[in-house]
């Protein structure tokens, strides 16, 4: 029996020990905005902060095309993958490729958009992903 309950624990403790160890860092990182004297920089601080924080705009697994989003400023595309292949088509209203991007092995990437428009993504993975339209500081 304990045997049993050992397997069931042994494989949650890396997700547990990495999610302490995010909390700790977003600690970390709300007490460094606190320190920062500045207003301004604090408050930018904070931003990028909150811009981590907020849930995905796209997610999902494998592939997917999205619906056409329209952007009205300069916008910081954002993605993470879960899986070693991550293939993000930045396309234009009419269909056309504006960006190629990648991630190789996993990990989290930016692209800036800078022009105002229509677009949508085509993504093509090997596991889980997400992407953030966040706003340029």
């Amino acid at each position: 029996m304990a045997l049993a309950m050992l397997g069931t624990v042994l494989p949650l403790l890396p997700a547990a020990h990495a999610a302490g160890e995010a909390e700790a860092g977003m600690r970390a990182a709300f007490a460094k905005c606190r320190g920062t004297g500045d207003g301004a920089e604090r408050l930018a601080c904070y931003d990028r902060l909150a811009a981590l924080l907020a849930p995905p705009r796209f997610q999902g697994r494998l592939t997917a095309q999205t619906e056409p989003f329209a952007i009205e400023a300069p916008t910081v595309l954002r993605y993470e993958s879960d899986g070693p292949i991550f293939v993000l088509y930045l396309k234009d209203a009419a269909g056309g490729i504006v960006q190629n991007l990648h991630i190789g092995g996993g990990g989290t990437a930016t692209h800036r958009i800078d022009a105002p428009g229509t677009y949508s993504l085509q993504i093509s993975g090997s596991e889980t992903w997400r992407i953030w339209l966040d706003p340029v500081p």
